[in-house]
């Protein structure tokens, strides 16, 4: 028969609880106590019921990340922090994959209820005026990763002066004619990675002194085919830009792939310049905008530990920097 904690308890003379607290290293216990428990549960052979620790302990020993669209390079990258981060704790991960609003607002609802997970790091996703209530009522430890709430501990990439280098230094090269394409807001997902970089812009092109023409500036789903049709679409003007933005590194591929289409010289014809800086564009020695990515997860994590650690630990606002990266996708234009 199955050694249990209460034969432990009732062997060592104390209750569930003392031996609950010896097992979790808890320092609210008597070193002469701790090594009574100790010695009965070596005596006795006890391993831990994992089932019965999180009923006794209220803990599961696991985080959840709450996360849109995982398969994007974006999230695949925040991932690997976040995994790499976890790997050096006795914690396990779960992902919940956000796709449509119908998943956000069924894990929304249901993880705080539940309790599967002991805290939570929502990547992209800003908790709205009725989810936010919930979570705070809740009690769950939660982390906002690439969103900001007052309400809890966020890490933000400043995306505003990101887009404005990116800009500023195409228009430092000579160009004027600059494309922007940016990304949709899909659904109600509310993200504002957008707006930010196309402000962004606007500031590049106002300290210059150049009047932004709106034909230049595009919005397409954040994928390879929506840059691919928008640098078509751009392309095709009477007055044709010299250097494209892309919002993301996989629109900015899709922007190096209609060039190709077109023969087209990158960066003698065309200059490109995406922003997020996956791994993808190292390869393909992309010009972009570098976001800490895994950065961001190993931080979320941190930070999610420490308030796991101290409950009353108030919010904090992590601004990150980019680093603008030049490779050989950028040049001065060619105006022969």
């Amino acid at each position: 028969m199955a050694i249990t904690i209460y034969d432990v308890a009732r062997t060592a003379g104390v209750g569930i609880g003392t031996v609950s607290r010896v097992i979790n290293n808890n320092a609210a216990v008597k070193e002469t106590t701790r090594e009574k428990v100790l010695k009965v549960i070596a005596e006795l052979n006890y391993v831990p019921d994992p089932i019965a620790r999180t009923m006794i302990t209220r803990r599961t020993r696991v985080l959840g990340v709450l996360i849109p669209f995982v398969t994007r390079a974006f999230s695949v990258e925040v991932l690997r922090g976040l995994v790499n981060a976890i790997s050096m704790l006795d914690y396990e991960l779960v992902i919940y994959n956000v796709e449509d609003n119908e998943k956000r607002s069924k894990y929304f609802n249901l993880l705080p209820m539940h309790r599967r997970v002991e805290g939570l790091i929502i990547v992209s996703l800003m908790p709205d005026e009725e989810e936010t209530p919930n979570l705070l009522k809740s009690g769950l430890p939660t982390v906002l990763v690439d969103a900001y709430s007052p309400f809890f501990t966020s890490l933000v990439v400043n995306n505003l002066e990101g887009a404005h280098q990116a800009v500023k230094s195409l228009i430092q090269k000579g160009h004027r004619r600059i494309g922007f394409i940016n990304g949709v807001t899909e659904g109600t997902f509310k993200f504002n990675q957008a707006n930010d970089r196309l402000i962004g812009v606007h500031r590049a092109f106002g300290e210059a002194g150049i009047v932004y023409d709106p034909q230049l500036m595009l919005i397409t789903e954040w994928d390879r085919a929506g840059g691919r049709a928008a640098t078509e679409q751009l392309l095709k003007l009477p007055e044709p830009p010299t250097a494209i933005f892309a919002a993301s590194d996989i629109q900015a591929i899709g922007v190096l792939e209609a060039a190709r289409r077109l023969n087209l010289n990158v960066p003698e014809d065309l200059s490109v310049i995406g922003f997020d800086g996956i791994e993808l564009s190292e390869i393909l020695e992309l010009s972009t905008v570098q976001q800490p990515l895994q950065q961001m997860g190993e931080l979320g994590i941190a930070k999610l530990m420490e308030i796991l650690a101290n409950p009353n630990k108030p919010p904090e606002l992590i601004r990150l920097d980019t680093v603008l990266l030049e490779r050989r996708t950028t040049a001065a234009p060619n105006l022969t």
